[in-house]
């Protein structure tokens, strides 16, 4: 999978998930959230809004969850709020039995 990092003017952070998002993904999704994470240490920022876009994304397993509570772990000093966005019902629904509605920003 790739993932894209889109960052604006105004410091919010964008990461665009592509079709799956699995065990596969492991690596590359720590190396995008520990490059903002560095980004922010770098800037001294803190205050940010890291925004995860699941809009291409049709599958997830449970370790993509587990995959997110790191990212919230990391950068939990450095960012304001981590919202999940585009999310597909059936991931909707995945987020919404596991809780994760308490832990992150769903849209």
């Amino acid at each position: 999978m790739t993932i894209i990092v889109h960052t604006t003017n105004e410091g919010e952070v964008t990461l665009i998930l592509g079709k799956t998002f699995d065990f596969n993904c492991l690596k590359e999704f720590e190396r995008a959230y520990e490059r903002i994470h560095d980004k922010f240490i770098n800037n001294n920022t803190n205050e940010q809004i890291i925004t995860v876009d699941l809009q291409n994304t049709h599958y997830m397993d449970s370790s993509a969850l587990g995959m997110l509570i790191n990212m919230q772990k990391c950068l939990q000093d450095r960012c304001n709020s981590i919202r999940i966005i585009n999310s597909k019902p059936h991931i909707k629904k995945i987020f919404s039995i596991s809780r994760f509605d308490k832990k992150f920003d769903i849209d």
